[in-house]
Parts: C-alpha cells; structure tokens; sequence
C-alpha cells in the first residue's frame, strides 16, 4: 500500500492488529488477513472508476443501485454479464418478470459432441440491482450500456466440469415443477456471494441461529445494509467479498475461472475507455461483491497488465429471452425455497418505506407511468479522499427492529386461512398459536421481529401435525403466501419467429395459448376444414415438446385415415421455455421437424426400427414423399449392416404398417420399400440359423423374423428371391431351448415339410412323456410365438392350449400361467383376437352343451385298412402284369433272380404276401423315400 492509502482506514487497521495480537498466538496469520481485507476495502474505494458491488437479487443491493443511479448519473455502466447478450436487453420490456436471458447452442464446433445443447441463462428479477442498472441505461438518452463479462463460448472454454452448477446441500430446495424452467442450463452468477468455506458458513450459521445461508444473509446483511448511505453500502459489501475471497480455500479451477473473469471484465472496460475516450468519473461498473475485492494485476484503469483473451470457437449461437420462476433461480443457485419471493416482498416494502422511485423499463407488463426525472449533481468525485464508513458501521449494535404485531398477526390469520383451504383442520386457535410461537421462536433466536422463517417454523409445528391432507405443506404454503413463485413471461414480439408462426397458425382455435395453465381445444374438423392446419401443428407439437405441452384427449393420427374430430388438452403457456428453444433449431416447426428425424436416422445409435419409425413420422406428420423415400433408403442401409435381431418384431410391425398404406394410396410401391424386402428377406434367411441357436436371441425376435419371412413372402418372391432360401436356412436350424423347437415344427409346418398329424403326434408325445411335462409349457409358448408366422395354426393352438389345461398336473400348470398371460398381454393386439376367435368358433355357446361337448380333434375317424381279398391282388397282380420293369428292378435290389411265371398258372407269390403284408409295406415305405 501507498502512504496516502494507508490514512483512510488506519484507525481501523490498528483496532484489527490489536484484535489479531489478542486472540491469536502470534500477529503474524491473523493480522495477515485482517489487514488484507482493509487494503481491498481501500483499493476498491480509490479506484477512479467507481465500483458498486452488489449481491444476486438483493433487495438492499437494488435499492442502493436505485438511490446512486439517480444521485451519479452515470454516462456508462459496465454491467457483469455476458457481452454477447447484449442485444436481447431492449427485449426485456416485451415481457413480465422474471425472466431469463438465455444462450443457446445445438450445433458445436470445438466443443464435444456430446456436451449439446450448450445452455447459457441469466435470471433477471425486478429486486435486483442489474435490472435497476439496465432500466437505467436503455430509458435514459445518452447513456450506454456495456456488457463486459466473458461471453458464452468462454464459459464453457474455460469451465473444464463443462460449466455444471455447483450448488450447496443445505439451501436446495425440493424438486418443483416449476423448478425447471431454466433445464440443465448454465447459470452466470452475478454477484454470486456465499463462503466457498464450509467450516466458514457453517460456523456463521450455528452463530447466527438460522438454518440457510439465505436466512443469515437476510437477517445479517440486507435489514442492516437496508437503510445505509451509499459509502457505507460500498464498504461493507467490499470487506464481505474480500473476508469470503481470502477464506476460500476450495477448487483451484474455480478460483482459476474467477480471476480470469476479472482479468477479462477490466480487460474490456480499459478497451472501451480507450476506444471512446469516455472519462472514468462518468462510468459505473457494476459487479459482484467478490469480484469488486480482486487482487489480480489487471485491477483499475491503471492496471498495468495486459490479458490475452482467446478467439470464440466455430460454435453457433442463438440468444432468447425464456421465462423463469422465483422456484427455478432457487433451483439453480442454490438458495433456500422461497427466499426469491420474500427479497421480493422485502424490496416492495423497502420501495414503501424509503420512497424511492425505482428503475423500470417503459412499457413493461406491470411498470407505471415514468415520471420526469429532474437533474441531479453527481455528490462526489471519484479522485476525492473516500471517508472511512466501515470501522463505524462494524462498532455499532445491532438494531433491532420492533415487533410489528398487525403484521404478524395477519400473517397468521392468512396461514391458517390457506390451510384450511388445503385440507387442514385449522381454527382461531391455532393462529393464536402460530402468532405467540411466531414470537417465542424469534426471541429464542435472539431477534425481536420474527422473520419468514421463524413464522415458517411456527407454522409446521403449530399447524402441520402429523399428515398432509392435501397436495402441499403448510411449508409450501407459507411460501406462497409470502409472495409466491412468480412466474414470467416473454411477449409476443420478443419470441423467436418460430413461437410466433406457432401462435398465428392456432389463432383460429380462439384460445389465449400465451397464458399459464391448461386449455381445452375442440377441434370440429369435418365442420371447419381449415381447423386441420391446427390439427397439423397440434400432431407436430406432441412430437416436439414435452409431455403436457400438447396432449391429444380425443382422436388419434395413424396412415391412411383423415381426422374428423379432436379434442386437445394445450399449455403452451407453461412450456414457453421449450417453445423459445425449438425456435433455436429453425424457423419453422416443420423444418426443426425434419432435422429431428435426419438425426434420429442418420445418429450413430440407429437402428433399422428407429429409421423405419422416422419414416413413419415423415409420412404421418409432414406428408413428405421425398424425406420419406430418403429415410426410406437409410433404413435399407441400416438393416443390411445389422448382425442382430432384437429390432426385428419392430421392423416387422412398422414394415407391414408402411406396405398396407402404399398399397392403398399408392399406385405402385416406393422402390425403397421393394428393395427392403428383398434385402431383409435374404437378411433374415441368413440370420435364422444362427438366432435359432442363439441364447441372446428371445423366442419373440425369431418369431418376428419368421413373420417376416412368411408374410412378405409373395412380394419377395416377385421380386426375384429364392424360397429354396428360406427351406435351407430351416432345415440348418437346430435350436435347443424348448420354445424355440416348437416354433421350428409351426415353421416346417407351414412349409409343409411336417404335416398336421405329424406336429400332433409330437405334442401329445411330449404330454405321454413323465419326464418332458415341465418343459411342456415352454413348447406351449413356442406356439403361441408361432402364430405369428403362421396364423393358420391358431386351431391347433387352442386344441394345445386345451389339452395342457385338461391333462397337465396342477404343480406344471399352476406355475406357468403367468407365462401364459405374459405372453399374451405382450402380444395381445395380434396373438389374443385370433386365439379368441378360434375358441369362440370351436367351443360351445352354451354352458349346458359343455357336458356332451366333444372335442373335434378327439372324435373317432374311420382308418383305412388294406384289402387281402382275391379281388384286391388280382388288381395288383393286374398291375404287375402291366409294369413288368418296375418289378423286375426291386428283385434286382433285392438279389431275387427267376422267370416270370405264366399268368395262367396263377400268381403264387400273392398268397405269401397276404400271409406276409409287413414286408410289403416296408418295400413300399422304401420306395417312397427313394
């Protein structure tokens, strides 16, 4: 320090030395960092250009921002945020606060792709000090706003954790709905102002007996700092950034990414003095108390330093105003729920009590009518000697604000009044209750007035009891009552031209979609056909945003079939965040639309069944042929690459959905969708061998293949294929696992290489067999699996099914109808009608006709049996008479050698064969195999 700086605070300095010499072993750490914090207090007091800290929505803060703004009339105010946001301030008039200036990025250059989308908001409330300093600067002619933080492209150049917030435990608070507004987004913290010290903050909470941070900060900082004089405010905020600056002894890399900052932020303004040649008295830098008590070379005008700052990446950036809540910055800052709202609540009342006449854009939802503004002297000069305000603020007592009893007491009635709207049985009593508490609490604190958190307390104690009736705690309503999480909005004029062509083309349905809450809409299309462009917009939305923003209650979009009536559920008021950001990607829904789909197809993660599904959607959502065909094309490509089967019953089920609708809105099929099934049938031939065998391979994706395979079949085949293609890859197939054997037999079945009698005759094999009864209910699921390929064998199912039931023992059946049901319930829409259908065709109607019901694969048929009479063989002998060759070669393969005897003497060899018919009929069973 230099020597005329070490006469403003020397009375302080030397009180701080005695106290480090008395509490400590030695003055050496101690005093070290007592009198480090008098020297930042006294280099930020003397910078020529003036320094106001502030702290992040303070009400305190925003009224002495208010006060100084009208007393210095600056000419330039620098403002800690991101310099690339500077054009969407002029929007901040088009909308309700809070909001939240945002910047977005989906497309990245530099960064990992997987970081995207990169995220960057700022929150901005009316009880803050920067909303009061950019009111300011854009409502009064010749005033300049200069935004002088690093931009958004640093903040993820610099942050190596990718920027993710870090909040503390103790002030986060419940997970709300409207708590995420501001999504996975960065949040800048100006005037961040919380001990990165644990030990630090948890020393000062138990000190100060309160249970948040925001609570201590309330009852320590903002009521003493309410009422201050301008120098006093200054003093006091430096010494707190510089007492929680020294003991942070936490991540280097975050303290590494502070004095970066700074470097940057003095960096920009030394450029822009230099560039306008403006004089440091006139200007204003606006900042965070720890950033306002820096200590880096490049500090002041006269910073000798100079600080290299690197070139943004390739990155693509789009700026927007989005809505926020009081619940969301708690969210993303890490502040106590509610303490939003109550700085709130404090600041209309600071306005109330000090009449001073705030900063408010013109033309924004809420503000007055702006009076003249009469010229004022700037009160001091920058180079003056700067009085010494700390050492008397820090000696004098603490003031104890008086008890006010109407507010409390109405604060009280009010509570119980809401609890008892909720659900609680709350009375007269218990106000009383929370009213005498309310002050118990306080006094046990220490505190003459009770604050919101001291009610809070009183309230659950006094009110809550045991159980919560209704969907919110007395907690959540002392918030609410306390002012409430207010939610903002962004106006028409400032969305992106995507939200606003959203908002014209459903402006025939008559609802005001820009407010909260839920909206019914009746869509009568056959009665007002130019209701089906909102019907359009309305299926694109469901598919674009989230869950709730767009909710069909009545009427559904499939292929091929025109709407008639809809009924919808709309809050696009409550989603306008993701309405604004869809506004990122395009201009257009449609176009963001089929960007969706282009990455879905074309992602490392795609499958034949996503890209099959981004066909669909094309065709379904924006009627397009030619995207169509072109995802159509990829998927062909995709399935040729893929060595798995897990997709197949989704290819198989949008496969059949696609061919049905070209084969009846087109003339001819799309060659895409041709080449698809010629491809996935040799595909699929290929495959089945190997997933038969396959333990990975689930019975339900073979079926599926098998589906393919039989039911696309004839277009394969007029395409060229080979069914000698498919005969080999089932006879190569060998499975061991039950299911999987009976779904091969339903396959050779409907090849024909096994006959009906011959699958029959193997089931009631199984259920002859002790030993194969346990594994008979998984052949049972093979089947059901099979009809899938093969719904011509519904029949033999039930007949199954039927006779499982009636002879499997109750400790195998018992066990596997779960399977059962599970089984159908997965493949209900398909398996469940045939099965029912057939059942229904079989077995009687009526209850009393079950008693002498028989089954039909029970009933008797009538089994040829060979003729031994003399008439049968001498047509047989005829025969031989007539075919001599044939004969003549089965006694060559046999070694029979001898002449035909004459006819007349009678065919002696046919009395053998009748005494004999065994080796007849082996003979004949070898010539059939040959």
């Amino acid at each position: 320090m230099t020597g005329h700086q070490e006469g403003t605070f020397e009375a302080l300095r030397v009180q701080l030395q005695e106290a480090a010499a008395a509490f400590a072993d030695g003055p050496a750490a101690l005093e070290g960092i007592l009198l480090g914090l008098v020297d930042d207090v006294d280099r930020a007091a003397r910078e020529p250009l003036e320094i106001f800290p502030v702290c992040h929505h303070s009400p305190a803060s925003a009224l002495a921002m208010a006060r100084r703004l009208r007393e210095k009339q600056p000419k330039v105010v620098y403002l800690e945020l991101c310099e690339d946001m500077t054009p969407l301030l002029t929007e901040l008039r088009k909308c309700r606060l809070p909001v939240a200036v945002q910047a977005f990025a989906s497309r990245l250059d530099g960064f990992p792709e997987e970081w995207a989308p990169l995220s960057v908001v700022a929150p901005i409330t009316e009880a803050s000090a920067e909303y009061q300093a950019i009111a300011y600067a854009l409502d009064t002619p010749g005033v300049e706003l200069v935004l002088v933080d690093r931009s958004s492209d640093h903040v993820f150049q610099w942050d190596t954790r990718r920027g993710r917030t870090e909040t503390a435990g103790t002030d986060t608070p419940s997970a709300e709905e409207e708590a995420a507004l501001h999504g996975d987004a960065v949040g800048v913290e100006i005037g961040d102002l919380r001990p990165r010290f644990a030990e630090l903050e948890e020393h000062l909470l138990r000190h100060g007996r309160v249970r948040h941070w925001s609570e201590w900060w309330h009852q320590y900082v903002e009521l003493p700092l309410g009422d201050s004089d301008h120098d006093t405010y200054r003093q006091a905020m430096f010494l707190i950034g510089s007492l929680f600056r020294r003991l942070a002894p936490g991540d280097a890399e975050r303290v590494r990414v502070d004095e970066d900052r700074e470097r940057y932020m003095w960096t920009r303004m030394r450029e822009h003095l230099a560039a306008t040649g403006t004089d440091p008295e006139d200007c204003l830098y606006v900042c965070g108390a720890f950033h306002a008590a820096s200590r880096v070379a490049e500090f002041g005008v006269d910073g000798g330093d100079t600080f290299e700052i690197s070139p943004r990446t390739g990155t693509t950036w789009q700026y927007g105003l989005i809505p926020s809540s009081h619940a969301a910055i708690e969210a993303q800052f890490g502040l106590a729920a509610g303490s939003v709202s109550i700085a709130a609540t404090v600041w209309a009342k600071n306005l109330k009590r000090t009449r001073v006449q705030p900063f408010r854009l013109a033309g924004q939802a809420g503000a007055k009518k702006a009076r003249p503004r009469k010229a004022s002297a700037v009160t001091g000069a920058s180079n003056a000697e700067p009085a010494d305000m700390l050492t008397g603020f820090l000696r004098r007592p603490p003031v104890l604000d008086r008890l006010d009893e109407a507010e409390l007491l109405g604060w009280s009635v009010d509570i119980v009044r809401a609890a008892r709207r909720n659900g609680y049985l709350a009375s007269t009593a218990d106000a009383i209750a929370v009213f005498e508490t309310s002050i118990l609490l306080a006094g046990m604190r220490d505190r003459a007035k009770p604050t919101p958190c001291d009610f809070q307390d009183a309230a659950v104690t006094c009110i809550e009891k045991d159980t919560v009736p209704g969907r919110r705690d007395v907690r959540r309503l002392v918030e609410i009552m306390m002012g409430g999480d207010r939610i903002g909005q962004v106006g028409y004029e400032a969305l992106p031209p995507l939200a606003r062509d959203v908002h014209d083309r459903l402006a025939p349905l008559g609802l005001k979609l820009e407010a909260r809450g839920v909206k019914r809409a009746l869509l009568d299309i056959a009665g007002r056909p130019e209701l089906e462009r909102c019907s359009d917009v309305l299926w694109m939305l469901r598919y674009l945003m989230p869950h709730g923003a767009a909710r069909p209650i009545m009427g559904e979009r499939t292929l091929g079939e025109r709407p008639i009536q809809e009924s919808w559920d709309l809050a696009l008021g409550t989603h306008q965040r993701a309405l604004i950001e869809l506004g990122y990607e395009g201009v257009s829904i449609e176009q963001v639309l089929e960007q969706r789909l282009r990455r879905a197809a074309y992602g490392p993660q795609a499958t034949a069944a996503t890209v099959l599904q981004a066909v669909e959607d094309a065709t379904l959502h924006l009627r397009s042929r030619r995207l169509a065909d072109e995802l159509g094309t990829r998927a062909l490509e995709v399935l040729a690459a893929e060595r798995s089967v897990d997709g197949a019953p989704e290819v198989l089920r949008r496969v059949r959905r696609l061919l049905a609708y070209y084969r009846t809105s087109e003339p001819v099929l799309p060659a895409w969708i041709e080449s698809f099934v010629k491809t996935g049938y040799a595909h699929y031939c290929t495959l089945l061998p190997t997933a038969f065998a396959d333990e990975d391979a689930g019975v339900r994706q073979v079926a599926a293949m098998l589906g393919f395979l039989f039911s696309m079949e004839s277009l394969a085949l007029s395409l060229g294929c080979d069914r000698t293609q498919l005969e080999l890859a089932v006879a190569q197939s060998h499975p061991e696992d039950p299911s999987k054997t009976a779904l091969l037999w339903a396959s050779q079945t409907q090849l024909g290489t096994m006959t009906r009698s011959e699958l029959r005759e193997r089931c009631d094999g199984l259920l002859d067999n002790p030993l194969a009864l346990p594994t008979y209910p998984r052949y049972l699921s093979g089947l059901l699996h099979a009809l899938e390929p093969a719904p011509a064998l519904t029949d033999f199912v039930v007949e199954a099914v039927s006779n499982a039931f009636g002879r499997l023992p109750d400790p195998v059946l018992l066990p596997w109808l779960p399977t059962l049901i599970t089984t159908l319930r997965a493949g209900g829409a398909d398996l469940a009608p045939l099965l029912i259908r057939e059942a229904g065709r079989i077995f009687p109607s009526r209850l009393g006709e079950l008693d002498s019901w028989v089954p039909p694969w029970r009933e008797t048929q009538p089994v040829p049996t060979r003729t031994t009479s003399d008439q049968g063989a001498g047509k047989r002998a005829i025969l031989l008479d007539a075919h001599p060759a044939a004969c003549d070669a089965v006694a060559a393969l046999l070694g029979c050698e001898g002449p035909w005897e004459p006819a007349a003497t009678g065919p002696s060899g046919l009395a053998l064969m009748a005494r004999h018919p065994t080796t007849a009929e082996a003979v004949e069973a070898l010539l059939t195999r040959l």
